[in-house]
């Protein structure tokens, strides 16, 4: 089956940037190397990345709707994928970065062709973002707390501090670049000759190539190991919503920012409480006799209980406003509100004294009652 860079980042072709985005993020979440399991992580991570790559990019989109996967792979192969797809720029590159596939480097190309070119070694790559998921409960995400979490993460090897090698290593100078960091091939288009700079797949942009390599950490400069981190959960936070800690990611190379980490939160639901928004939901039970001649109850909220009038008459499933005692509104003032439905309770027993009270307000209101049902049993039915 022929692969498909909508199929292999799971969007629909319709799909918006932002959602491209997010499905490539996603799949670095999953299939980078530095923090997948997976056996096939390096090759999904590549292909997600190419992906990525062209259909965020409004004309190799569109040339890619055009031409149809095959087309378009072998249109770069031969430097035919320009506006038109009848020859033009020397292959589209840019897809994953230098020497990662066959579109090599994009920038490359259009610094050489435009004369912008900057020359020299890569620049060190920021560290990727991770991502992890926290469960709290609606209490907390009500007042805000702190919690403290596990995290497996990639971090900068201590023994080799992220170098890949032993201090005091010995070092000579790349063979294959001669210490630039970047390896230069030639390829003829319609539009003369063109060069495409690449980053050096022996030194790996660094120029250098050292005699041995950090055995903790294998050349890599990034072991694994769980970290305990505290996270700082707002009041207010909705289920869903992803708090970013900057620089808590992967580490960078060779110096560079770390990634961050997002936290997924995740608000389990309330025995008692129904959010909607930023609005609460509950039910207060209240008596016969409360409804019948009022009554002031108590509620209780997260903040403590608070009074409600219950007024004369209130039937089974009104419901009352509370304003302000619903949850805090996420980086703005003041809370939501607690809507409070009544709940009329039947008790489950009577007392031979409030029966005869019952039967006799039931006279007094000519309701009809037999002997094996009474009044009170006729309003829990009709309730």
């Amino acid at each position: 089956m022929t692969e498909d860079f909508y199929d292999i980042l799971g969007v629909s072709r319709d799909a918006s940037e932002e959602e491209i985005e997010e499905a490539y993020r996603e799949a670095v979440r999953q299939y980078h190397p530095d923090v997948s399991d997976d056996p096939d992580a390096e090759e999904k991570f590549k292909k997600a990345k190419q992906a990525k790559e062209v259909l965020t990019d409004d004309e190799k989109r569109q040339m890619y709707d055009r031409m149809g996967h095959e087309q378009f792979v072998e249109a770069d192969k031969r430097g035919a994928t320009d506006s038109g797809g009848r020859g033009g720029m020397g292959g589209m590159g840019g897809m994953g970065g230098a020497g990662e596939g066959p579109f090599g480097d994009m920038q490359d190309i259009f610094d050489q062709f435009f004369g912008g070119g900057s020359g020299g070694r890569n620049r060190p790559r920021q560290g990727q973002d991770l991502k992890t998921g926290l469960e709290i409960d609606l209490e907390d995400a009500y007042h805000g707390v702190e919690k403290e979490m596990s995290v497996r993460r990639p971090e900068q090897c201590s023994d080799c501090n992220g170098e890949g090698h032993p201090p005091g290593t010995d070092s000579r100078t790349c063979p294959e670049c001669n210490g630039q960091g970047q390896t230069t091939s030639v390829q003829q288009t319609p539009f003369g000759r063109m060069q495409q700079r690449q980053t050096c797949r022996r030194c790996e942009g660094q120029g250098t190539i050292f005699e041995e390599t950090c055995s903790t950490c294998g050349g890599n400069g990034v072991i694994r190991n769980d970290t305990t981190l505290t996270v700082e959960v707002p009041a207010g936070i909705r289920d869903g919503q992803t708090l970013r800690m900057d620089g808590e990611g992967a580490p960078g190379e060779r110096g560079a920012r770390n990634g961050d980490l997002l936290v997924e939160v995740s608000v389990a639901e309330h025995p008692d409480f129904e959010r909607k928004g930023d609005d609460l939901y509950t039910t207060e039970p209240v008596s016969f006799p409360q409804v019948v001649f009022g009554d002031t109850v108590e509620v209780e909220t997260f903040d403590g209980p608070v009074e409600m009038d219950v007024p004369a008459g209130t039937q089974s499933g009104e419901r009352f406003r509370l304003q302000n005692k619903g949850m805090p509104r996420l980086q703005r003032r003041g809370n939501g509100d607690l809507y409070v439905q009544a709940q009329v309770v039947t008790p489950e027993s009577l007392n031979e004294s409030q029966k005869e009270a019952l039967e006799q307000f039931a006279e007094a209101s000519d309701e009809e009652i037999s002997v094996d049902q009474s009044f009170f049993d006729k309003i829990r039915d009709s309730l």
